[in-house]
């Protein structure tokens, strides 16, 4: 059976990327969670989706005492749930407005994880693949996962391609749209020895079929739904 994985915790029970949630996430059946990595002014990484908050601030331009209380900090994210599986995904995008061409944060995020000594229960991704090969220099030995969608504005996806490339540079786990995954996409991932991990999955049908398939974890809204439909 698939591993269940919160999607910005149980995103659909609370309020997503909160400690709320990914506490909510391992009650509800969850393995762990994934969530989302930005910086703020003064250089704490914390936890959020968007570079921007809701009321329309960069989150990079402000110290993290100044940001609401519901934001977390990484750190008190992996303190709340102990035990958890966390696939931390590092926000890197070059058309937003906090891109990190650098790669200050993926170093910091990999600092951080060594620090906390957390290596075991962590698979960093991004949709940024210079961000992943910033994790992989940092700490080679550190699990990575390569986030990709069909994006119409970038020319589209070839799924083969995207399995080479992670073999090629140490990629130990590909993460694609849910759309894009059949079961040959599976299996040529598979027998090049990557996990799948497919986001984001909410239909009780396709997480089913994607069982099926042999998909190796689910990242979805409502993990308590995917025990349920994989019962």
């Amino acid at each position: 059976m698939p591993k269940i994985v919160a999607h910005r915790g149980a995103s659909f029970a609370y309020r997503e990327n909160t400690i709320e949630a990914f506490v909510g996430a391992s009650e509800l059946g969850a393995i762990g969670s994934e969530l989302d990595v930005r910086k703020t002014a003064d250089g704490v990484l914390v936890v959020h989706h968007d570079a921007h908050l809701n009321d329309g601030r960069l989150i990079r331009d402000y110290a993290y005492a100044d940001l609401p209380e519901i934001v977390p900090t990484l750190a008190e994210v992996f303190s709340a749930v102990p035990a958890d599986f966390v696939n931390v995904e590092i926000k890197n995008h070059d058309h937003e407005p906090d891109f990190d061409p650098d790669q200050a944060v993926a170093r910091e995020v990999v600092a951080l994880i060594n620090e906390l000594g957390v290596q075991d229960r962590v698979l960093v991704s991004s949709f940024d693949f210079d961000t992943v090969l910033a994790v992989r220099e940092a700490d080679p030995d550190l699990p990575t996962g390569w986030l990709f969608w069909d994006d119409p504005e970038r020319g589209g996806i070839v799924v083969a391609d995207e399995i080479v490339r992670a073999v090629d540079h140490g990629v130990v786990a590909v993460h694609p749209h849910n759309p894009l995954v059949t079961a040959e996409v599976v299996v040529a991932a598979h027998d090049a020895g990557l996990e799948v991990n497919v986001w984001t999955v909410d239909d009780a049908d396709r997480m089913r079929a994607l069982a099926q398939m042999g998909v190796d974890a689910l990242i979805t809204n409502k993990p308590d739904h995917a025990q349920a439909a994989l019962a």
